[in-house]
């Protein structure tokens, strides 16, 4: 009997042990989540009617019927405003006669243009590279010292004009000053390569322009990516497919393949990064499968919008062999327009040949970006073949620009639209915080240079003359461009 007893004592203790552990767990649990909430705007989520009204109208179907017409006149996620130039733009027109623009397919062609001359002397020049005034000056003044040489025994090497380098004047600063370890070596092309540049664009037409003002003569073609969702997966209109169609675009319409984005990665509503990685694996592989005549050693360049390679480090991969690959590119960096330049530069793995697109890189874009080249099946092989080693390196350097990356480079309500449309990551995620949405807030933040979590950086003294201040399209429409080459709201006090 007393044995039972003591028994049943025991298990009870133990029993009230158990409980008071588990008890304590959800505790601890309990103020884990409460201190993550409150680092975050879930809360402040929660507090809002039109929160609470859009998980009711969730769950209605299952537990209870709520008005329809309530949730629709409370759904209004974001602080109310009308932007004329993004939001209230709905119309799509409809697609030319000669096709659907999304599945026309591009035929390449070798570019005819005489970027190299023959002068007098024989020697092969860099046009644009080489004095050639001087140099003619130079020859005769070695012909008059002796009557008897004839002009095909002279050699006068190229006279370079200032920013040029190399035996035939084709090698720009920005990859004379380059770490690449082959740029004694390289030699001129007989047939320029064809140059693809791929861009996803959303809003930033005006960086887009500045692009191809940069880059048409030296691009052979556009890819250029739009979708109807944004990063975070709401819907958009066609921006961009509508430029083209209304002629806004005609000056560069001929180098342009449209690439559209139909869907909605899955899993991109959770984790924003595959919504942002889909972005550009859509692009390459979409935009590269409609080229024809695409040849191995072809340049595939691929950037953000608001990145925007000098034409200059095109121009030397289109027009020498000899460089390797990946190539990376320094870019000036800049935020809100082109007067808050950032220390140092933004180095993006942004090219490489056709055939280490797809051989290493499986035809992916977003793989180059990443720097993992060497981790890849394909990479030996690859390098193999090619019978040289694969040595990344970057045009330009910290000092000498090879391109420019403006961050957040819209008007007030350019950075708005941005905020509601940024991916499901990279958090915090500012475009959740109504007071971060706020034009007023905004404009504070362009006026002083200072981030979304209230640090202001400082930054180093600008020049509106400064060389590589800002894209040549962009300095040369000064007042069409003016709130992007002088703060609009400098003059203007807290």
């Amino acid at each position: 009997m007393g044995r039972s007893y003591l028994s049943a004592r025991m298990r009870m203790r133990r029993y009230k042990v158990f409980l008071l552990f588990l008890l304590g767990i959800c505790v601890l649990s309990v103020l884990h989540c409460y201190k993550a909430l409150q680092s975050t705007s879930l809360l402040q989520d929660l507090s809002s009617p039109s929160k609470h009204l859009k998980s009711l109208k969730m769950f209605s179907g299952i537990f209870w019927s709520f008005p329809t017409e309530v949730v629709q006149s409370q759904q209004e996620p974001y602080e109310p405003i009308h932007v004329k130039d993004y939001l209230d733009w709905q119309v799509i027109l409809p697609d030319p006669a000669e096709g659907k623009l999304h599945e026309r397919l591009f035929q390449l062609q070798d570019d005819s243009t005489p970027f190299f001359v023959r002068t007098e002397s024989g020697v092969l020049c860099f046009r644009e590279g080489t004095d050639i005034t001087s140099h003619r000056k130079l020859l005769h003044r070695h012909m008059k010292k002796n009557d008897t040489i004839k002009e095909e025994q002279i050699v006068v090497r190229c006279r370079c004009r200032e920013g040029w380098h190399g035996p035939n004047c084709g090698i720009p600063t920005i990859v004379f000053h380059s770490n690449l370890p082959s740029k004694t070596k390289v030699t001129p092309r007989k047939i320029p390569r064809r140059v693809i540049n791929a861009v996803n664009i959303n809003h930033e037409f005006d960086l887009l322009h500045a692009r191809f003002h940069e880059l048409a003569d030296v691009v052979d073609v556009f890819l250029v990516c739009e979708s109807n969702f944004t990063a975070f997966g709401e819907p958009r209109a066609l921006h961009f497919r509508q430029l083209i169609l209304n002629g806004t675009f005609d000056y560069v319409k001929h180098k342009i393949l449209y690439v559209f984005l139909d869907h909605f990665p899955k899993g991109g509503h959770m984790d924003g990064w595959i919504a942002d990685d889909y972005l550009r694996t859509y692009l390459s592989k979409n935009g590269m499968s409609r080229l024809k005549g695409l040849k191995p050693d072809d340049v595939f360049v691929i950037d953000d919008a608001d990145e925007i390679p000098a034409r200059d480090g095109i121009l030397f991969l289109k027009h020498y062999d000899g460089w390797t690959e990946p190539v990376g590119i320094h870019m000036r960096k800049s935020l809100y327009g082109f007067y808050w330049r950032q220390f140092g530069t933004l180095n993006v793995l942004s090219a490489c040949t056709a055939a280490m697109l797809f051989k290493v890189y499986k035809g992916d874009g977003i793989l180059l970006r990443r720097r993992s080249y060497y981790t890849m099946s394909g990479f030996r092989e690859y390098e193999n073949s090619t019978r040289r080693n694969l040595i990344p390196w970057s045009i330009g350097n910290p000092v000498h620009y090879a391109g420019w990356h403006c961050s957040w480079c819209f008007k007030p309500e350019g950075i708005y639209y941005k905020l509601i449309s940024a991916q499901n990551g990279d958090f915090p995620r500012w475009g959740d915080y109504a007071e971060k949405r706020k034009i007023s807030y905004i404009k504070d933040l362009i006026r002083t240079g200072g981030w979304f979590d209230g640090s202001v950086p400082d930054y180093p003294p600008t020049d509106l003359h400064e060389h590589m201040y800002a894209p040549k399209y962009i300095l040369e429409n000064f007042e069409k461009y003016r709130y992007l080459l002088e703060n609009p709201y400098a003059k203007q006090q807290p």
